[in-house]
């Protein structure tokens, strides 16, 4: 190792207690990135590797775009803070009309958070204020999903359902929150698209409302696309399933387009490539491109205009927002996104782009150490066959791929490929090669 890239490290590694990581493996063989341009990444060994997995989820127009870095750098010069509650400015407002411009049918209203997790928190509270305001106060239930993801604040883990949370956290979480089954069968192994089957498992919303009441249950919350756990796709009708059923009681329902959102499946949402449309729509990363943190919140104009009509005039309607609610520098860097969703028509290039790199990532299927692959849009899991524990198999299959220069989110024994829209059909293949290389490399050494 040169002189050079050992001064890339840090003089400790041991003060930072790092997120979802193996910090004890980690801090002994250390994977430190340190430059980002385009789709490709170095790493403190000088090392160059292709982003697979678009950072998570959230760099899909690719690293170091000089227009998202300018528009930060004026905003900072211009106004670097505006507090959000009684006072504003005007990008924040101007953000949220090009937004609207993209979310589906009537979601116009926009509540900003700090992020994914935040938006969760904030559209299951938006849930709640909406049924007392009808009058619905009895509404207190919510329904989430098996192997659902909604970010690691107590009322996203609560109608999330990854086992790890619920265990280790158990004894915090929300009262009163139901879990409908996954829908990934026996029956999907290596299904691109949309598997056939399937579309009944939305019954358990109807199961619940006839067990608990449906009157009782505020909103059901799912992911169209279940990025985090490895790309669970919904059977054919089980979105349309659930939209009927929470239509027949009264019910909300919530989409989380945190990885969906903005492109990813084609669409500039899920909601609109699988014609359903929720009443609440959270959304995160690709916002700003993961540059600067942000959550959205898009509602229905129903939903809002009740809760505001709730409440007496000159009050604040509803009591919740954060101190990092829409401020400058995140407006700036989402405007300049929206700018090059635009200029670049990136949701027409992704839909393009998604047979390629569907068919490349299913040319895989004869790596014996692959148990399935799923995928949808620009994005799809790679099932590792497992070992003697959850999980190890994956992470070795990761630490196989990340020195074979591809780079990559793995979760539990999934492999998370999700690359980048600005993705050439070479870049594409550069991945798929790299993942054949990694993966073999790792079922050699296993």
């Amino acid at each position: 190792m040169s002189t050079e890239n050992i001064s890339k490290i840090p003089n400790s590694l041991n003060e930072h207690w790092m997120p979802f990581t193996s910090n004890r493996e980690f801090k002994q063989n250390p994977r430190l990135i340190t430059d980002a341009k385009g789709v490709y990444l170095k790493d403190h060994l000088g090392r160059t590797q292709i982003d697979a997995s678009s950072g998570l989820f959230c760099n899909p127009l690719g690293h170091g775009r000089k227009e998202i870095i300018e528009a930060i750098t004026k905003q900072l010069e211009k106004l670097d803070y505006c507090q959000p509650f009684n006072q504003g400015f005007g990008g924040s407002f101007e953000l949220a009309t090009r937004i609207s411009k993209h979310t589906p049918e009537d979601l116009n209203k926009i509540f900003y958070t700090i992020c994914g997790s935040t938006a969760v928190e904030t559209a299951l509270k938006i849930a709640i204020a909406y049924h007392k305001a009808k009058g619905h106060g009895h509404k207190y239930r919510f329904v989430g999903r098996e192997k659902g993801y909604h970010g690691m604040n107590l009322g996203g883990m609560s109608v999330g359902g990854m086992i790890n949370n619920v265990k280790t956290f158990a004894s915090v979480l929300m009262p009163g929150v139901l879990h409908m089954r996954h829908t990934m069968l026996p029956e999907h192994k290596f299904v691109k698209g949309q598997p056939d089957t399937g579309a009944e498992l939305a019954d358990d919303l109807e199961r619940f409302c006839a067990n608990f009441g449906g009157e009782n249950i505020a909103a059901c919350i799912v992911e169209p696309i279940s990025g985090s756990v490895g790309t669970i796709i919904p059977p054919k009708g089980y979105l349309q399933r659930l939209r009927k059923i929470c239509d027949n009681h009264g019910i909300l329902l919530i989409f989380d387009e945190v990885i969906t959102g903005w492109g990813r499946t084609g669409s500039a949402f899920a909601a609109q490539e699988f014609g359903v449309t929720p009443d609440i729509m959270t959304m995160a990363k690709a916002t700003t491109n993961g540059i600067v943190p942000m959550g959205v919140v898009a509602v229905k104009d129903e939903i809002y205009d009740t809760v505001m009509n709730a409440a007496p005039e000159g009050v604040i309607e509803m009591f919740h927002g954060y101190t990092y609610s829409g401020i400058p520098v995140a407006v700036a860097a989402a405007l300049a996104v929206q700018d090059i969703f635009e200029k670049e028509d990136i949701f027409t290039k992704a839909k393009e782009l998604s047979p390629y790199f569907l068919d490349g990532l299913f040319s895989l299927k004869d790596l014996d150490a692959i148990a399935n692959i799923r995928g949808y849009g620009m994005m799809g899991g790679i099932d590792i066959k497992p070992k003697d524990k959850p999980g190890k198999a994956g992470f070795q299959c990761f630490k196989a791929c990340y020195d074979a220069g591809v780079n990559f989110k793995a979760t539990g024994d999934t492999l998370i490929i999700a690359p980048q829209f600005v993705c050439e059909k070479k870049h594409i293949d550069e991945i798929i090669e790299k993942l054949r290389v990694g993966i073999s490399n790792y079922a050699k050494a296993a």
